[in-house]
């Protein structure tokens, strides 16, 4: 029981951050129709920039307040999309995809270098944040804290996301032009606004992602590679452009990540990539895609 309890709260933990990563991703493709490959980097930069942020306030601050300073990197993560999106992506909408996945893959290994030489070829730390929350012993489990709380921040982050996208006038905005760009212009919606805010929300959501696994993983160059492939799996698994494919593709390979470290670690992604072809084959679009 003890054992089944620690495989559960570990998957939820995995969930937790490929949600954030794979939400962002999902809701840029849903409502721009493009396949960010530079969202793993975003990712990093927030990963990044909050252990950065943490390592120069750690000195002056309470732990406590550290974790506000983490959302440091979800900001960083997102003005840089809101940057990227009217200067580099917009002149290319008109074009065929090739061209938005060369450029996103161009900003990808730009990103990449750019990291490199700001903050140098070796990883930063933010463990003070997990060293302070310490184990947590319940139901007969101890567990780590800070895991808990990247699974709550998940948890928060997917409802409000969901809220916020469903339940506000934005999001009717949101998903008028992700259905009908045209029609959506027509009846008085400032396209091009509605991109650069969906664009900066996505990489927002990545960059949270980043900030928050920080405590436990650290920042590193080719993080964000790994995230993306991950990230891509989970949205081919849900169906790219849904939320709730989102959630439900985290969840499944959050738990298959998890059983497949405990049990079967030589053939972990194998599995992930099986299932992902078995979805591709029974419902080409995702288990959750809309026309």
């Amino acid at each position: 029981m003890d054992t089944l309890l620690t495989q559960i709260l570990n998957s939820l933990f995995y969930a937790s951050t490929l949600f954030l990563i794979a939400s962002g991703l999902s809701l840029v493709y849903g409502v721009m129709r493009i396949v960010n490959m530079a969202h793993g980097n975003l990712y990093a930069f927030g990963a990044y920039v909050a252990a950065w942020a943490v390592g120069l306030a750690a000195s002056t601050l309470h732990w406590s307040l550290l974790f506000i300073v983490l959302l440091v990197g979800a900001l960083a993560a997102a003005a840089v999309g809101a940057l990227l999106e009217p200067t580099l992506l917009r002149p290319l909408y008109r074009r065929p995809e090739e061209y938005q996945l060369l450029m996103t893959f161009g900003l990808l290994l730009i990103l990449e270098d750019v990291m490199r030489l700001v903050w140098g070829p070796h990883p930063l730390t933010a463990s003070a944040l997990s060293d302070a929350l310490g184990s947590i012993s319940f139901m007969g489990v101890t567990y780590p804290g800070y895991n808990l709380f990247v699974i709550a921040v998940g948890v928060v982050a997917a409802v409000g996301l969901g809220a916020f996208v469903y339940r506000t006038r934005f999001g009717v905005m949101l998903r008028a032009t992700s259905q009908n760009m045209r029609m959506a212009s027509a009846l008085g919606i400032d396209v091009k606004r509605v991109y650069v805010q969906a664009f900066t929300l996505g990489c927002l959501m990545a960059g949270l992602g980043g900030a928050i696994v920080v405590p436990i993983q650290g920042a590193v160059l080719g993080m964000g590679i790994d995230a993306l492939i991950l990230a891509f799996v989970v949205v081919v698994i849900g169906g790219l452009g849904s939320l709730e494919g989102a959630a439900v593709g985290a969840l499944i390979v959050g738990f298959v990540r998890t059983l497949g470290i405990t049990y079967f670690a030589e053939v972990e992604l194998a599995v992930l990539y099986l299932i992902a072809a078995v979805v591709l084959f029974v419902r080409p679009a995702g288990l959750f895609a809309r026309a």
